[in-house]
């Protein structure tokens, strides 16, 4: 992964779930990490990627970073779009891999086109269950996540 790109995914992924280990959450530190996350993200908004990987990459941490952060300039919605038109150029381009399964996540956690999921499943399901790496069973999760939980912001009455 391209350095900046890897480190807003990072950081977004971990803002994404702070707290969830059982470990406090302190509000000063959780508003900086926001802060962090979302300027970073505004920053990289207008940066190729100079592969098709790279750019693929770039759109997932941007997704990630305005999925995770709660600052919104007025433009953020915009900002997902495009990244959002982005990635339906790099999708067709890219191999079926782990970065791949993680774009089309984001994407559909977006979009809900179960045509996403979908695709998803299917890269899946080539790879050994007995042998996934810990970002394999992530992106399992986080496709699951995003499946069982389309409204994660909504009480949804049954």
């Amino acid at each position: 992964m391209d350095s900046n790109s890897s480190s807003l995914f990072s950081l977004a992924h971990h803002l994404l779930t702070y707290g969830l280990d059982g470990s406090p959450i302190y509000a000063d530190q959780f508003t900086r990490l926001n802060r962090d996350v979302y300027e970073q993200a505004v920053e990289l908004y207008n940066t190729c990627g100079a592969t098709v990987e790279e750019e693929a990459e770039l759109c997932l941490g941007l997704l990630v970073a305005f999925a995770a952060t709660i600052y919104d300039n007025g433009s953020k919605q915009q900002y997902v779009q495009n990244v959002l038109d982005r990635s339906w150029e790099v999708l067709p381009k890219l191999s079926p891999s782990l970065l791949k399964v993680r774009l089309l996540t984001y994407c559909y956690s977006e979009f809900y086109d179960e045509s996403l999921a979908k695709e998803a499943h299917v890269i899946i399901s080539t790879w050994n269950k007995e042998e996934l790496t810990l970002e394999q069973a992530e992106a399992i999760e986080e496709l699951k996540g995003v499946e069982e939980n389309q409204y994660p912001w909504e009480e949804v009455e049954e």
